[in-house]
């Protein structure tokens, strides 16, 4: 829960003893970027156990 107000942030990382050879923390900076670029919203929750993404995008 921490980390939700960063987590759309450039190269956020929740553990970076799970880093990944070629990850860079972009993932979810992409996603609202992409999302905000087509008038959509992205929104993220989360509780120990328990982390939710929604993406909404309008329908045109």
């Amino acid at each position: 829960p921490a980390l939700v107000p960063h987590a759309f942030e450039r190269f956020t990382r929740a553990d970076e003893a799970r880093q990944r050879d070629g990850g860079a923390g972009l993932g979810l900076a992409l996603v609202h970027a992409i999302v905000t670029a087509h008038g959509g919203t992205v929104r993220l929750t989360s509780k120990p156990g328990d982390t939710t993404i929604a993406v909404r995008l309008p329908t045109h």
